[in-house]
């Protein structure tokens, strides 16, 4: 399995690739080669910073001679006016990197942005902000760092690092008892130490899942508010709790106030806006 770093580095090969092709001949054709010059990462926007430490994998991956003054680092608040870095060396290479450098940042930014506005949202209560898989392929990894820095929580990296059971895998299965069963059978078999979390989509799946053990956290999902408080006391702290589906900023609160422990938000990845900023000439 490929590390972080190496999915990035291949994330980066791959995106030069697509962005510049057999040469970006507009900056080829007016710049000269030797032409030297500084841009400044301009912030346009209210926010929290993301993605700096990657900006600096994709300069040094395209023109390691290439230098960065970071004023501004990865999860501070930053305001509209802000300059977060400036980058000196090769004319060329600033230019032929600086569209990569702002998609990388404006979207892992837009995503702690909103990972923050929900983690204040909790501010008081046990409960935390949990990411998804409704990632941007090929970014999932940039993505989920820039959840943390927002401070929010990885739910999973991908299918790999823990065992969730949905509601198509009990069905499939032939209901809870045979999921859990099944899933008990095959870690051993496998020799894996994974944690088990499953979904139940009402309270006769919680009863069966309470019954049958053997399972890290149950998921509640689509449940409403009253249900949600009705279900934490049923389960009383025997395994962890997580709330899904169909919660928005608006009733988040309500649902950290009925005590569970995680609560999952699709929309920190799937729908999030990148924040502005700009990379000029100085």
């Amino acid at each position: 399995m490929l590390t972080v770093d190496e999915l990035e580095d291949r994330l980066i090969d791959l995106s030069f690739a697509e962005d510049i092709g057999d040469g970006d001949h507009t900056t080829l054709c007016c710049i000269p080669a030797d032409a030297m010059g500084k841009s400044q990462l301009i912030i346009k926007e209210d926010g929290i910073l993301a993605g700096i430490e990657v900006a600096k994998k994709v300069f040094a991956a395209f023109d390691p001679e290439l230098q960065v003054e970071v004023f501004i680092h990865d999860g501070a608040e930053v305001k509209k006016g802000d300059v977060a870095m400036v980058v000196s060396g090769r004319v060329q290479s600033l230019l032929q990197t600086e569209r990569l450098m702002l998609n990388i940042m404006q979207r892992m930014s837009g995503i702690a942005t909103m990972t923050n506005r929900y983690v204040k949202r909790l501010e008081g209560t046990s409960t935390r902000v949990l990411d998804t898989r409704k990632t941007t392929p090929g970014m999932r990894m940039l993505e989920k760092q820039a959840v943390k820095i927002g401070g929010g929580v990885n739910h999973r990296i991908g299918l790999f690092d823990m065992i969730l059971l949905k509601d198509n895998h009990v069905d499939f299965s032939g209901g809870i008892e045979n999921a859990i069963d099944r899933c008990h059978a095959y870690l051993k078999e496998k020799g894996l130490d994974l944690k088990i979390e499953i979904e139940v989509r009402n309270f006769k799946e919680l009863q069966q899942v309470l019954d049958k053990g053997g399972v890290d956290r149950i998921m509640l999902d689509n449940f409403s508010v009253e249900d949600t408080r009705k279900a934490v006391e049923i389960i009383d702290h025997k395994v962890e709790t997580e709330s899904s589906g169909g919660i928005t900023f608006d009733t988040i609160r309500d649902y950290a106030e009925c005590g569970v422990d995680f609560i999952s938000v699709g929309a920190l990845t799937h729908s999030v806006k990148g924040l502005d900023m700009s990379f000029k000439a100085c």
